[in-house]
């Protein structure tokens, strides 16, 4: 029972046209700082766990009022979508810093380093997710930093391999979904924005280490592929892609052969050749219908129309509607203002599509 309401347990990926979001909102400027994609707290303790349920049951309330079908704690208790999860790991520290270039020297950060071997000494969302799991019925997804973009993320002082480093981490993601689906999880999603930079290594290890995430999974598991957030390094390195963005030409073929079962991609405001969604074979596919890289709040037949387009490539039966990317760095009154287009255009879609 969830607040005296018997829980639905709908089958997430079944429903054609399902909306969701692909992870993070927009924190309250009472818990963190704002339009920042790594924000300090404001608060430390008790408060501040206090605080981030607050925030959480927040984020789920608006996008129950919106109608989003498949909601996510909006990443509420995270600092950052990678160092979140890396927080509650052990074999890295913290406090040793490197600066170094990462996805492909796109821009440098200062990264804590690995320094022996990655260990999980307990679940690290799984109380989060229960504490979730009790505020909707709705379909709950939960997001996961996925192997390369973790490695991308650290100074490696202790393997000093990528791939071996992207399996260490790989075998702990994989004992997390399992505390996760025993949680209540019904989808977790695997952010992998490195699969769009390092094509090499994702045909020599990226998807079989993705796979070895989802081994066995007690859930629906999907994989979010992007072009990034909004922030000015991701979208200058967009300026320098051309007219053509098709990173997915290469991409997409290599996901279709993956065990996930869904495929999160970007597409609207964006140059991404739409018949590369014809690679994605029998897969569940959740299409970006929210720039969120722009303010502008998209009209709902601006959404119907990004998803009209991609109908022209993958079954409605497999299709969702989702945003290109997270929200964390937007003003909050603009993400729930895209959340709104996004459910009435998808509620429009539907009508036409299905």
């Amino acid at each position: 029972m969830i607040g005296g309401m018997q829980r639905r347990t709908p089958a997430v990926l079944e429903r054609p046209l399902a909306t969701t979001i692909a992870g993070s909102l927009p924190k309250p400027g009472w818990l963190a700082e704002t339009e920042r994609l790594w924000p300090s707290w404001r608060l430390d303790g008790a408060v501040l766990d206090e605080a981030k349920r607050d925030a959480v049951r927040l984020a789920v309330l608006e996008q129950d009022l919106a109608g989003i079908d498949v909601v996510t704690d909006g990443e509420q208790t995270r600092r950052h979508f990678v160092h979140g999860f890396l927080e509650g790991l052990e074999g890295i520290d913290r406090t040793r810093l490197v600066r170094r270039g990462i996805r492909a020297d796109r821009y440098e950060a200062d990264c804590p380093s690995i320094v022996g071997p990655i260990g999980r000494p307990h679940s690290v969302h799984a109380d989060e997710v229960a504490f979730a799991r009790t505020l909707t019925p709705r379909g709950l997804k939960v997001t996961l930093p996925g192997p390369m973009t973790i490695v991308d993320t650290l100074h490696d002082a202790y393997y000093r391999d990528r791939r071996t480093a992207a399996f260490a981490f790989a075998d702990v993601i994989r004992a997390e979904i399992a505390d996760l689906a025993a949680a209540g999880v019904d989808v977790v999603q695997i952010d992998e924005p490195a699969f769009n930079v390092y094509f090499d290594e994702l045909e020599a290890w990226g998807i079989e280490a993705l796979d070895r995430c989802v081994s066995g999974a007690g859930c629906a598991t999907a994989v979010h592929v992007c072009y990034g957030y909004g922030i000015e390094a991701n979208v200058t390195w967009k300026r320098q892609l051309g007219l053509t963005w098709d990173q997915y030409e290469i991409v997409l073929p290599m996901l279709a052969r993956s065990t996930v079962d869904q495929i999160a991609i970007e597409l609207a405001g964006s140059r991404v050749p739409p018949d590369v969604l014809r690679h994605c074979g029998d897969k569940h596919v959740a299409v970006g219908a929210i720039d969120v890289a722009d303010d502008r709040v998209e009209s709902a037949d601006e959404v119907l129309a990004t998803l009209e387009i991609a109908a022209r490539y993958i079954p409605v039966r497999l299709l969702s509607a989702t945003t290109n990317c997270g929200m964390a760095p937007m003003r909050r009154d603009v993400a729930s203002a895209k959340l709104g287009a996004l459910v009435r255009g998808a509620h429009r879609a539907r009508e036409r599509l299905a």
